[in-house]
């Protein structure tokens, strides 16, 4: 890969990781203290993305697979992109806000395939080089984080402008995508069914009992998943955190530093324990929220954030290389969409509509929240994953996992949050 086209893939990866986290992380704190809305508002909000995750399959199926070079659909996407956010930046009312974000989310998902197409589709070896490129995406979303902070828009009640920031860098990622790569269609002969845009054909893997149990483990955890990204925010700043949306990005720069040590612990614990290990986590992380606070116990938050790092890593990419592991050569793409579709459409779909309905339900009279009721209710859902997993999950004639497929499932992580 030429010095040229690397920095175009990274600039790229950058700038779609920074619009995300530009606006996403404190999208709660938005919508409760400017638009004044419910905590169930909020979580339909953040809903968004998993219908934008349950639509892209068919948006990259039907237009980008087969039709239109990749990175002219992403700038179009891009383009029309920064107009939604500005003008979800311009509503006045949740009413108004809504139908921009959701139309938005609806054309960003599809984003996330279509810059790993475009950057595996220059790569000779992309289990070498797709880490580096990636990388740049999380060290987007970390500067985003950092640059609010900097900015004190959370203390200021700015946060307005953090969609405007985000339109900014999406109309430049916008322009910018014309300029990358060509990455014509591959697919320009026969017909694509629903089921082959949506993997369906993976279906099939959970005719393994094993892989059954993940499959829905996959499905529930996301539910206590939807409250972390959702109100994390929100209950910071009620904690009295300075800067917030910056501390959150130790967040990313865990789950960096645990990418890189994945490979050791997966060949030291194996499928069950590194996914067990990442559930736990959820447990603890959500137990340091409860008890933690603004004052002597502030190490309970920083702790509560380092450890996304293992809730995130150990269970979704553990899982990645689990499914593809045991998908056929010629269905791990499709296994990797069924998850994804699972997971981050069905799972956090059911999180996100229920987490709101929680935050309402204790809400103080002083308009504040019992942030300790809520954070142990998804606290003892992981729990209650965690253990049944332990009880119904064996696999013990799962094959061995050799280390290109570590790669691999490392080069399709989404590391969003």
């Amino acid at each position: 890969m030429s010095p040229v086209i690397r920095f175009k893939l990274s600039l790229m990866m950058f700038l779609e990781f920074f619009i995300w986290g530009a606006w996403f992380v404190t999208l709660g704190t938005y919508l409760l203290q400017n638009l004044h809305t419910t905590g169930t508002q909020v979580g339909v909000a953040v809903l968004t993305q998993s219908i934008g995750a349950i639509v892209a399959p068919f948006i990259i199926g039907l237009i980008a697979d087969r039709f239109f070079s990749a990175q002219k659909i992403l700038g179009v996407l891009h383009l029309a992109g920064a107009a939604l956010l500005w003008r979800a930046s311009m509503a006045a009312d949740f009413s108004s806000f809504y139908p921009s974000i959701l139309t938005y989310m609806i054309l960003y998902m599809p984003t996330l395939a279509l810059v790993n197409s475009i950057s595996f589709r220059q790569m000779q070896n992309p289990q070498k080089e797709f880490a580096m490129i990636r990388v740049l995406g999380t060290l987007g979303w970390i500067i985003a984080g950092l640059t609010i902070g900097w900015l004190n828009w959370e203390q200021n009640g700015n946060l307005v402008l953090t969609f405007r920031m985000a339109a900014g860098a999406s109309a430049i990622l916008g322009l910018f995508s014309f300029t990358l790569p060509a990455t014509p269609p591959i697919k320009k002969e026969g017909k694509s069914s629903i089921g082959d845009m949506l993997g369906l054909e993976a279906v099939r893997l959970l005719k393994n009992r094993s892989y059954l149990i993940f499959f829905l483990a996959s499905i529930a955890i996301c539910v206590p998943l939807s409250f972390y990204y959702g109100f994390t925010n929100p209950f910071l700043n009620e904690s009295g955190m300075k800067s917030a949306a910056g501390v959150q990005s130790l967040g990313q720069v865990s789950e960096v530093l645990f990418m890189l040590l994945i490979p050791v612990f997966f060949v030291r614990l194996g499928v069950k324990k590194m996914l067990a290990i990442g559930m736990l986590a959820w447990v603890i992380r959500y137990l340091f929220f409860a008890y933690g606070n603004g004052e002597a116990s502030y190490w309970m938050l920083i702790a509560g954030i380092v450890l996304h790092g293992i809730c995130y890593d150990f269970f979704f990419v553990t899982g990645q290389i689990y499914t593809d592991n045991l998908a056929g050569e010629q269905s791990k793409s499709a296994a990797q969409g069924f998850i994804t579709l699972a997971t981050y459409g069905v799972g956090m779909l059911l999180g996100s509509l229920l987490s709101g309905q929680i935050v309402d339900a204790h809400k103080t009279a002083d308009n504040l929240h019992d942030w300790q009721t809520i954070w142990l209710i998804p606290a003892g859902i992981a729990a209650g994953v965690l253990v049944a997993f332990l009880l119904l999950f064996k696999d013990r004639n799962a094959p061995a996992v050799a280390t290109e497929e570590i790669n691999y499932a490392e080069a399709n992580a989404h590391l969003e949050v």
